[in-house]
């Protein structure tokens, strides 16, 4: 059985759902990829899908993996009795740090030395976060300037 891939003017390209007249590259494109259509089916098309998802998720996990290796550090510190508790922080860079006000009484965290802005006013239960990657800061409230309290960043 032959099949001949000749042009005529008035014939349409199917295989590339085209209703642009039938090329010659076209046709070379087909013969070419012809010997090896006809020898796959449909198992073979499934084995090759299930070999490449099976390799791009194992590849996919590996990333997740290093990313999930990497710690992420997030400390608490209480604002409670018009103090901040721990007093004094040391943190590894790029660690987050949440101060909370547990006072009945509003308080703003400031950094001493502008390394971040400072919190909105914080009300009884808020919070506000900050992830540090510089050397280290003072902090304070804004709203009462005797409550300090010191971040360390090694």
């Amino acid at each position: 059985m032959t099949s001949s891939l000749t042009s005529s003017p008035g014939r349409t390209d199917l295989m590339f759902g085209s209703l642009l007249p039938h090329r010659k590259d076209t046709a070379r494109r087909v013969s070419v990829l012809y010997p090896l259509l006809k020898h796959l089916n449909t198992g073979t098309l499934a084995f090759a899908m299930f070999v490449a998802v099976a390799l791009l998720s194992s590849t996919h996990g590996k990333d997740s993996e290093a990313r999930a290796s990497a710690p992420v550090i997030k400390t608490e510190v209480a604002i409670d009795n018009f103090s901040f508790s721990p007093h004094t922080l040391t943190l590894p860079a790029s660690a987050t740090v949440t101060w909370t006000n547990h006072d009945n009484v509003p308080h703003v965290v400031a950094s001493a030395d502008d390394q971040y802005q400072k919190s909105a006013i914080l009300k009884s239960g808020q919070s506000f976060s900050h992830t540090f990657v510089t050397t280290g800061t003072s902090y304070f409230c804004s709203i009462h300037p005797r409550m300090i309290g010191k971040i360390a960043v090694r």
